[in-house]
């Protein structure tokens, strides 16, 4: 019996420039998530939670709130891209190209479009993706480039976090 580890994430040196990843969650959004997001992000326009307000506009039904869609999408994509990032540098061209309503099942999937080494950081690496959303019906409803620092397969910063137990697991247990 021996210990195997879990899924540890894509390490710099496993980034390609041009592979694709189709991040493997699908997440439907409920009129409770936009409403939360809305309150927890103080965003009060009412297009996200006045049905009557939203009735009135060319949707005929409240939005889900545009930055929900950039960070449900950014967090499809983390099993793929980040589980081993240490720091977002940052995201451009975010283009919001179909609007989102609750009840919608968004799907992401990223493209490596640059990688370098850090010249400042010998442990880690520099990856630039553009990560799109699709809906239920292959809409795009949103992209956009994101950068950040990943670290380097035996980088020191990763060993010794999982701690070790009083006593082993066993089959007894």
């Amino acid at each position: 019996m021996s210990v195997q580890p879990g899924w540890q994430g894509r390490f710099f040196e496993d980034f390609t420039v041009g592979d694709i990843y189709q991040h493997p969650l699908g997440r439907t959004v409920t009129e409770a998530d936009n409403i939360q997001f809305s309150l927890l992000t103080m965003n009060t326009n009412q297009m996200h939670f006045n049905a009557e307000y939203a009735a009135r506009s060319e949707f005929k039904k409240p939005l889900v709130v545009s930055t929900l869609t950039v960070a449900i999408a950014v967090g499809q994509s983390v099993t793929d891209l980040t589980q081993n990032a240490f720091a977002n540098l940052g995201w451009d061209d975010i283009k919001m190209t179909h609007p989102v309503f609750a009840g919608d099942t968004l799907f992401s999937e990223s493209i490596v479009k640059e990688k370098r080494e850090s010249s400042s950081r010998p442990h880690a690496g520099i990856v630039t993706v553009r990560t799109r959303t699709l809906n239920q019906d292959g809409k795009e409803v949103c992209s956009f480039l994101r950068t950040f620092y990943v670290y380097k397969r035996g980088a020191e910063q990763l060993e010794g976090i999982f701690p070790v137990g009083e006593t082993p697991l066993t089959l007894e247990d």
